[in-house]
């Protein structure tokens, strides 16, 4: 323990000092409040012996900008040295940050106990604090683990639901254009039946990490919807932008040429993307449910229209466009 000793009187400094060296404890000596504070600042001991009586700063105020200084999370015993042994004076010792105090001339069994409670004090502190942290970090842990996807590792239906709905009141608020993708991977059931499971199960995360890797801003987001089906969230993104990122999507699954000889358009694993963006507003009575439907709608005429392609909703009347 490194101890920080405000005290004016030379005498009782000189005492103390040899007290806490018995003690095995280092100490460092300030001779007013205001090289007190200084030392404080440098230094960070881990206990403050502080005299309440003192030219300049008495140790009340000392105390108060002691525990102004301090840092979220942050604690320093301090203990006061005073010959005031009223209770109003004990009172404005405790209002002012201190706690504990010790009457002069110091007893030196006295001050031994008085150090060893204030370390039993510090450890368990720190041992709340450390426990603290750890739990902080499982919770945030547990939380990441029911936003991914287990199978894929990117983000799942829940986390897309809280991400599209956070989106979904910003582009309101500021009137801004947001775009959803929905892709569908083209004739998973078959590459299913002929690859098997396990390997469709492969084909699922390959997929994820090639959609995942043509989104080039921390805000865009893809997320596995359910089965083959996945869906990207494109904030601030306008028509033009929203087909542009589902071409690029769509050709880079292509060109990975995952071979898939029970599809129908091509002899390797493509996608088919519906498209649809909406300027939400105040005003608008439309939902997030609304744009989703669209959305499926544009996939499904994608489907129809041959697969391997994408397909934009008309918002007015869900048509591709």
């Amino acid at each position: 323990m490194k101890v920080l000793l405000i005290e004016d009187t030379v005498t009782s400094a000189t005492i103390v000092t040899a007290q806490l060296a018995k003690l095995g404890l280092e100490s460092v000596h300030a001779r007013d409040g205001e090289a007190g504070l200084e030392i404080f600042k440098q230094s960070r001991p881990d206990l403050i012996l502080l005299d309440v009586i003192m030219p300049g700063l008495d140790g009340f105020e000392v105390a108060r900008r002691i525990r102004l200084l301090e840092k979220d999370g942050d604690w320093t015993p301090i203990i006061f040295l005073t010959a005031r042994t009223s209770d109003k004076d004990l009172e404005r010792g405790i209002e002012a940050g201190g706690d504990d105090y010790l009457v002069k001339p110091v007893s030196e069994v006295v001050l031994a106990a008085k150090v060893r409670a204030m370390q039993r004090l510090a450890q368990m502190r720190l041992s709340l604090l450390v426990l603290t942290r750890r739990l902080d970090d499982a919770n945030r842990e547990l939380k990441r683990l029911t936003s991914v996807d287990g199978l894929t590792g990117i983000a799942n239906r829940r986390c897309f639901d809280e991400s599209i709905a956070r989106e979904w009141q910003r582009s309101r608020r500021n009137r801004l254009p947001l775009s959803i993708l929905m892709l569908d991977v083209d004739f998973f059931k078959q590459y299913n039946d002929r690859y098997g499971h396990q390997a469709g199960d492969e084909c699922l995360k390959v997929v994820a990490t090639c959609f995942q890797s043509e989104l080039k801003r921390p805000a865009d987001m893809v997320a596995r919807f359910g089965g083959e089906e996945f869906v990207v969230i494109l904030p601030e993104t306008n028509v033009v932008g929203a087909r542009r990122v589902a071409e690029a999507m769509r050709n880079a699954l292509v060109s990975l040429k995952l071979p898939h000889d029970r599809s129908s358009v091509s002899d390797y694993v493509t996608t088919s993307v519906g498209v649809t963006t909406v300027y939400p507003s105040p005003d608008d009575a439309a939902t997030i449910a609304d744009m989703l439907d669209a959305a499926d709608k544009a996939l499904y005429l994608a489907k129809r229209a041959g697969r391997n392609q994408v397909a934009v909703a008309n918002q007015s009347e869900g048509a591709a466009v």
